[in-house]
């Protein structure tokens, strides 16, 4: 029994020390801060790795392979490899798993909520504020191969979303917002204009009429078997810009969590009755509100700028078959308003953050790719494929961009008439966007605002009562199931240090629980030899 449990323990401690050098060697905590090089060394090879997002358009891919391409022109001495996702979550799941190994790519398409939770493998994402100031490798540095954008040239809305904590950890690449795309047809048919500004109250009043069904079942306003005239995609922006709209708590920049008040409760209960009616639904639910626009099942679609290639009936993307196709006119506007004095509409949109690495050289190679994704080819080539504005004045205003914007409805590909809409929608409305604090906990809030939605519409269905006990219970079930009693009251980040922890990956939990299970085993066996030992004695 001893030389069983002597090799047990024996075992258990390499296992420990092993995970241990692992954690130690390879983590990010500890890693030393990036110093900004004086010089570039361009005989020294680099290769860099680019996690980036598209919506399995092969468009975008030749965009991203081209933009590698001619950065790869300029210097010779750098590769890029590229690695493609379909799904931001993806995006963000791999770096959180692969920063406890410190196998992080080098750049990568994030949103400032996954930057957040990135931040808690300490020196992990590079701060750029030094980088952009930076006279030679900076944003218009004189050493650049490219021509590079001032930092000034960024649109400052666009810029700001980049910033955590009093530091700049990212730069924007593409900017979108959300959209409202309407059947006008359908409106009109049912004895409605459509306002300048959409209301939440003409929306719900247009939504309900078009309920209306004939003698066999049929919605009177299609002729079909289905009809859900207003479909959202992302529930959790819903939420998040009626109560900005309605001036209500949602979380201020401390991280304190509002969003649990009495307009939340009033919000709900009249989602609550539109879903009842069927009037009302989500994407969660239902599937993409593109789909029932473009087969006249929807009047009402509100999803990003940047879909705006899959709406309408001659939508270059649409993902129907010809013959479920209904000819309408589609208006894209800006998502309804509970004060059309005062519009109020989200700011959105993939940005690029750097991470560390023990190479300053290879760090800063990173930053000069990195760079090389906002200069007008790369941002107006882009932007041309979705509902997307560059995030540079420069790239805006240059002439190829300008004679872009001109062209709208020109042919339904390049220049497709509702995707330029979306485009004009937030060049016009900039001013307008707003975007939430990012703090410990931000990005599991914006989960919970969208989940009470989906939670309210799913319990109606289900022919459940919605009553102030059943807000109650739902205020406290997402409370737990996100954790924001956790995170409620605490600090933002301050200093890069804190971050929302989120769920941790797989494998962090199984090395953790490894690690416990050893270190367990390891106290019993000792326990155990001093019991025997005390018994010879």
């Amino acid at each position: 029994m001893s030389r069983i449990w002597k090799r047990l323990s024996a075992f258990l401690l390499l296992a420990v020390l092993s995970l241990v050098t692992l954690t130690g060697c390879h983590g990010s905590k500890g890693q030393s801060t990036f110093e900004i090089p004086g010089e570039f060394d361009a005989s020294k090879k680099y290769e860099i790795t680019f996690w980036a997002k598209n919506d399995t358009n092969k468009t975008q891919t030749k965009i991203y392979e081209k933009a590698i391409a001619d950065f790869e022109a300029l210097y010779p001495n750098i590769t890029v490899n590229l690695r493609l996702y379909t799904d931001y979550g993806k995006i963000y799941n791999d770096v959180i798993t692969n920063i406890a190994t410190n196998t992080t790519p080098n750049v990568c398409i994030t949103y400032p909520d996954h930057i957040a939770t990135y931040l808690t493998g300490e020196g992990s994402v590079v701060p750029l504020d030094s980088l952009f100031a930076d006279e030679k490798y900076g944003f218009g540095g004189s050493e650049l191969a490219f021509d590079s954008p001032k930092q000034e040239e960024i649109i400052p809305q666009f810029l700001e979303e980049c910033r955590l904590g009093g530091h700049f950890y990212a730069i924007p690449f593409m900017r979108s917002t959300e959209a409202c795309y309407v059947n006008k047809t359908y409106v009109e048919a049912l004895g409605y204009t459509l306002p300048e500004t959409l209301t939440w109250d003409f929306i719900w009043e247009v939504s309900e009429a078009a309920m209306a069904k004939d003698a066999e079942d049929n919605f009177l306003i299609n002729g079909q078997k289905t009809m859900i005239p207003f479909i959202y995609k992302s529930t959790d922006n819903m939420m998040i810009q009626m109560l900005r709209q309605k001036g209500a708590g949602y979380s201020d920049d401390s991280g304190e969590i509002q969003i649990f008040n009495d307009t939340t409760r009033e919000l709900l209960y009249t989602i609550a009755e539109h879903a009842k009616s069927g009037a009302f639904s989500t994407f969660k639910i239902s599937s993409y509100p593109a789909n029932f626009l473009n087969a006249g099942q929807c009047i009402f679609a509100v999803d990003s700028t940047a879909g705006a290639t899959w709406m309408g009936t001659d939508a270059p993307l649409s993902d129907i078959s010809e013959d479920k196709l209904v000819e309408f006119e589609t208006a894209v506007m800006p998502v309804p308003q509970f004060d059309t004095e005062n519009p109020q509409m989200i700011s959105q949109g993939p940005s690029v953050c750097v991470f560390n690495k023990e190479d300053s050289q290879e760090v800063l190679a990173s930053w000069l790719f990195a760079q090389y994704l906002l200069t007008d080819e790369v941002q107006t080539a882009y932007s041309e494929t979705e509902g997307y504005v560059p995030v540079t004045a420069k790239a805006q205003n240059t002439p190829e961009y300008q004679d872009y914007l001109s062209r709208c409805g020109e042919d339904n590909t390049t220049h497709y008439e509702v995707k330029i809409k979306a485009s004009k929608l937030l060049l016009d409305n900039t001013d307008h966007t707003f975007v939430t604090p990012v703090f410990n906990g931000s990005a599991s809030l914006r989960d919970a605002a969208g989940q009470m939605i989906e939670n309210v519409t799913k319990s109606v269905r289900r022919k459940q009562e919605i009553n102030d006990e059943y807000i109650e219970t739902l205020y406290a079930d997402v409370t737990s199931l996100y954790r924001l009693d956790q995170n409620s009251g605490q600090d933002a980040l301050s200093s890069g240090s804190k971050a929302d922890l989120g769920e941790l990956p797989r494998t962090a939990v199984l090395l953790l629980a490894s690690l416990a299970g050893a270190w367990i085993l390891i106290l019993l066996y000792l326990i155990f030899s001093a019991a025997k030992k005390k018994k010879r004695q």
